[in-house]
């Protein structure tokens, strides 16, 4: 278990024997006791030029970085439309036609997990950026210079020199997965919860709040906490009662090791309500159904409709308020 894991179970512990003591704190003074507000600026923005951030922004919803101009980052990782930051797909469709293997999560508040993918094979965003390109599943570039040639044939070169104006070699592959991480940084979304974190008690209501509490009495929070309620250890899958997918074996893929057999990254919950379908699979179509089974596998409980339905309703309080000026797909 990670330290993290284990501060959060003892707040818990403390919560749950002032609830039934005679000291009770606000719902307010609870929920900063688990939670935070999201930052301003992500770590690592501080130098990010302007003009990598747009470049970033460009290429991310480029379709000359695919083998046949039909998808960018953009397509799985949708940023217009709903704003979700997913395609709603169990699993995304490549370039090529193929299915992929996983779920794809949302880019919003990325750069803030402690790690990226599903089963942490990418520490930065940067690093992440350079798996879809080459994926025969995904956008399936089959090599660094076929890249490149892409790009100079679409005018890139000022862009990169005003992204990289120290730089000799200017469109490459650190550079272009630079630049994406750049733009990624500025994925920060804003909710009525960060208000509420921040001091406005009344941005949330009182069904809302209510169902804030019974996430926490019920243990969800002892995975889903901090700025992005999430998105800051490996758990596995099915702890209490079996996961009904034992294909996946999750971060054991990447590191071989048994004991991290169905142990994925714990997704974020900002923004949940718009980013269906859930899980690693992309297995529970709802929210509803995603709240029942978290409840079952995770943590043992049947929690009943009233219960999934009132955390349901403190998922709103997450959903995102802020949105981007996207970039038209040039094809």
């Amino acid at each position: 278990m990670t330290k993290p894991f284990l501060s959060t179970m003892l707040t818990l512990l403390s919560f749950v024997g002032l609830s039934q003591g005679y000291t009770h704190p606000s719902t307010h003074e609870v929920a900063l006791s688990f939670f935070e507000p999201l930052p301003i600026v992500m770590k690592g923005a501080e130098q990010d030029s302007s003009a990598l951030i747009s470049l970033g922004k460009k290429l991310y919803f480029e379709t000359a970085l695919s083998i046949n101009y039909s998808q960018s980052c953009n397509s799985c990782h949708n940023l217009d439309n709903d704003a979700s930051g997913v395609d709603h797909l169990r699993a995304s469709i490549g370039a090529l036609g193929s299915v992929g293997e996983r779920n794809a999560p949302t880019t919003w508040n990325a750069g803030l997990h402690v790690a990226q993918f599903w089963d942490g094979r990418a520490k930065t965003l940067a690093q992440q950026a350079k798996f879809p390109l080459f994926n025969a599943k995904e956008m399936a570039m089959t090599s660094e210079s076929q890249v490149i040639e892409r790009l100079n044939s679409k005018d890139y070169l000022a862009d990169f020199k005003d992204a990289f104006p120290k730089k000799l070699s200017l469109i490459n592959i650190e550079n272009i997965a630079q630049a994406l991480a750049a733009f990624q940084r500025t994925l920060i979304s804003k909710d009525r919860f960060d208000d509420y974190l921040a001091g406005d008690k009344d941005a949330i209501n009182q069904s809302e709040k209510s169902g804030l509490l019974i996430f926490i009495e019920k243990g969800c929070v002892a995975c889903h906490n901090g700025a992005v309620l999430g998105g800051q250890l490996f758990m596995k899958m099915g702890i209490v009662h079996p996961y009904p997918n034992p294909k996946d074996k999750g971060k054991a893929q990447v590191t071989g090791k048994p004991t991290d057999n169905y142990f994925f990254k714990v997704p974020s919950l900002r923004n949940i309500l718009i980013t269906a379908p859930y899980f690693h699979d992309g297995a529970a179509a709802t929210i509803e159904q995603a709240i029942e089974d978290t409840g079952w596998h995770q943590l043992g409980i049947k929690l009943n409709k009233q219960e999934v339905n009132s955390i349901k309703v403190f998922f709103n309080t997450l959903n995102n308020q802020k949105s981007i000026e996207v970039v038209p797909e040039n094809k």
